[in-house]
């Protein structure tokens, strides 16, 4: 069976900072992201510095911890679908919380952001 063309080949020092990045973006440590994985740190470690690669079952539950789809993790382009960094994802999850315990957030955050920060209202 012929190789595949070089181009064609990703690496697995490539597809751990993808990974590195991914897992940084969602403001996840590696514990936190080993434990969604249910495997060792120390798998997810060597996963992102290249030394461990992924087979097709590990790259999905992979992706499904990130919340991407696989192809962010195997092509490095983040699909359009979704903004990256930890407050696009907390902001989904304030959207599954009940009206009422949203509307008590934003007061709290309100509240946090009217001691920080100077007032610029219109």
């Amino acid at each position: 069976m012929p190789r595949p063309a070089k181009e064609t080949v990703i690496s697995k020092r490539d597809i751990g900072a993808r990974v590195r990045e991914l897992r940084k973006a969602r403001d996840l440590s590696q514990g936190k992201l080993a434990a969604l994985l249910a495997v060792a740190a120390t798998n997810v470690s060597a996963i992102e510095r290249g030394v461990r690669g992924l087979s097709l079952q590990q790259l999905a539950k992979l992706a499904k911890a990130l919340d991407v789809p696989p192809g962010d993790i195997l092509n490095g382009h983040s699909s359009p679908r979704r903004a990256s960094g930890p407050l696009p994802h907390r902001f989904e999850r304030i959207r599954e919380l009940p009206r009422v315990k949203r509307r008590v957030l934003f007061e709290i955050i309100d509240a946090f952001l009217d001691k920080h920060l100077p007032t610029s209202r219109a």
